[in-house]
């Protein structure tokens, strides 16, 4: 799964390996030089070249300059890296999404939609193990932004803010989702990933918008700590009516 991905046209025989694994190695390490992807993959130069002349043609990488280090000069020509295209990038995403997307539906037929569920809890359940111990250890008025923080640093390029609705509370944005089109299909993913939240901030949580169905940020409305206090339980998930404004959002109250 790791070395899967969807070029415009297709390779043959121990290529398709190879290259692949070399695509996914400029998508983690990149901007990467030529000399550095041989080193790690242990391919000669004229090997790597072969393969990078091929992803570039494909638009999946492109070369460029190296920056010199923060305030210095480089002198003569500089070295060229390698980076990951948009193009490359989406192609990596839609080939896990349509593997994630089958195997899922391959569950949900075999073992039930109960499995589903349990399938993304243990998905979500070691980022809520990774991020316990930071918002354990912080003050309740930070844990929201350090909630962000963390989920940026994952990928999700998460912010935090004061909610604008009434009656207070925070409000976390996620711009980015890497199972948006799984999710749509299976909503389970973003409902374990709710019950998280509320676990972690110790607080209930309501989700307004979800990328997966359309719209254009994940948004999670924070219930303020006061109001848990002064006697509002800690629900299990539960589905409400759409947006009554919106029209297309699905509300989900932890």
């Amino acid at each position: 799964m790791s070395e899967t991905y969807n070029a415009s046209r297709p390779l043959n025989g121990p290529d398709r390996g190879t290259r692949a694994r070399v695509a996914r190695l400029i998508l983690e390490k990149g901007p990467i030089t030529a000399s550095a992807l041989g080193e790690r993959l242990g391919l000669t130069p004229a090997a790597i070249r072969r393969h990078l002349d091929h992803l570039t043609s494909e638009g999946m990488v492109e070369a460029r300059d190296a920056r010199p280090p923060h305030g210095r000069r480089r002198r003569g020509r500089p070295a060229r890296v390698f980076a990951i295209t948009e193009a490359g990038r989406d192609a990596f995403v839609h080939a896990y999404d349509d593997l994630a997307a089958g195997a899922l539906r391959f569950l949900a037929r075999n073992a039930g939609p109960e499995a589903v569920g349990e399938f993304a809890r243990s998905q979500v359940a070691d980022l809520e193990r990774r991020y316990k111990p930071l918002l354990d250890a912080a003050p309740a008025e930070q844990r929201v932004r350090l909630l962000a923080e963390a989920l940026s640093n994952d990928g999700y390029a998460a912010s935090a803010g004061q909610a604008p609705a009434p009656g207070g509370g925070d409000q976390l944005c996620q711009h980015h989702c890497p199972v948006a089109h799984v999710a749509a299909e299976f909503p389970q993913l973003c409902e374990a990933e709710i019950e998280a939240f509320a676990r972690l901030l110790g607080t209930p949580v309501r989700r307004l918008a979800t990328i997966a169905h359309g719209d254009g940020v994940c948004t999670t409305h924070v219930t303020p700590r006061g109001d848990v206090a002064g006697g509002e339980k800690h629900a299990p998930a539960t589905t409400s009516a759409r947006h009554a404004a919106g029209g297309g959002s699905q509300h989900k109250d932890v």
